[in-house]
């Protein structure tokens, strides 16, 4: 009797068997995408990830699934763009100055006092004149996705209060590896100095560096207020941040799925926009607490005069000049 329903039971459980082969289909079919980024999870930068990961699964029926490479574990900005770049990586976000090297257009961004406040830089990236800077890095084999908020850069040191240029002379300051940032600081008397931001904590804990300029929410993350005593708002240039994903990568994705990338990139960074606005008074407050001096209003003009042939270097050297007079045809539209 055993032997004559053994058949029946070895098919029952081999129908099961398929069944559930069948239910994890859906799972295994998914494509998993690496993404990869510098910023702490503390930081803006990673909660908008984690937005951007739910977004892209809801509007993919999950059949794209983000997995998130936050603080660096996939190397600095410089390896995620060319991990992004071979492959290796499928996504990465960085500030527009670590394209600079490969797309020097982009140095446009980062010249100082180029945009009025955070409304006029949204107007031209969110615009024809951002979406053509983003299509100039296909040519590196990267897709422009959408543009999330770095923010304005503010000057902090160690030596004094930064009210005018004068107090900016003689500082030994890391800068990104953009020739406009680097540029702007000499003019102003500066010592610039690249340096990845994984090396920059230590390098202020042990005076290699006196300063550093960032936006608030990367001193607030990197925690930079435990190695510096002054921080001005000093605005002084606005800086993107640039979202991509490896190109063909990207191509090879059906136009459904392309569409819903672009979509859900660009809703994360709105959302992580509007974080970092609600973030600005409590960061302030934060880093008084931690024992920083700040000084929350200078005179802006007198540092724009000192840093205004910062623009000419860079039409000169790179061109763009199209680009800077569309950014300032929008500075004032409502």
């Amino acid at each position: 009797m055993l032997k004559r329903f053994l058949p029946l039971a070895l098919s029952t459980v081999t129908l099961a068997a398929v069944t559930l082969a069948a239910a994890v289909v859906p799972a295994e079919a998914a494509t998993r995408l690496r993404f990869g980024y510098e910023a702490p999870r503390s930081d803006s930068q990673h909660v908008a990830s984690e937005r951007f990961k739910e977004l892209l699964a809801a509007k993919t029926g999950n059949e794209l699934q983000l997995q998130l490479f936050p603080e660096g574990t996939l190397g600095n900005a410089q390896a995620l763009i060319n991990g992004t770049r071979g492959g290796t990586i499928d996504l990465e976000l960085s500030g527009s100055s670590n394209f600079s090297g490969l797309e020097p257009l982009l140095n446009v961004l980062d010249t100082p006092f180029t945009f009025k406040d955070e409304a006029h830089a949204y107007r031209f990236l969110d615009g024809e004149g951002g979406q053509k800077l983003l299509d100039a890095l296909e040519k590196h084999n990267l897709k422009g996705l959408a543009y999330w908020d770095n923010g304005f850069r503010m000057i902090t040191n160690t030596k004094r209060p930064v009210r005018t240029p004068d107090d900016v002379k003689g500082l030994k300051i890391r800068t990104t590896a953009s020739a406009v940032h680097i540029e702007a600081f000499k003019l102003l008397g500066a010592n610039p100095a690249p340096m990845p931001l994984a090396e920059l904590y230590t390098a202020l804990e042990t005076g290699a560096m006196d300063a550093q300029e960032h936006p608030l929410g990367v001193l607030w993350s990197v925690k930079l207020y435990e190695v510096q005593k002054h921080l001005t708002l000093s605005r002084h240039a606005y800086s993107p941040l640039i979202l991509v994903m490896n190109k063909p990568k990207f191509d090879s994705l059906p136009p459904a799925q392309q569409k819903a990338m672009i979509e859900a990139a660009r809703e994360a960074g709105a959302y992580q926009r509007q974080l970092n606005a609600q973030n600005v008074a409590m960061i302030v407050e934060g880093v008084k607490k931690a024992g920083m001096q700040v000084v929350e209003t200078i005179d802006p003009q007198p540092f724009a005069r000192i840093t205004a042939p910062a623009r000419q270097f860079i039409i000169n050297k790179f061109g763009g000049e199209d680009i800077f007079k569309q950014i300032d045809t929008v500075r004032d539209v409502p």
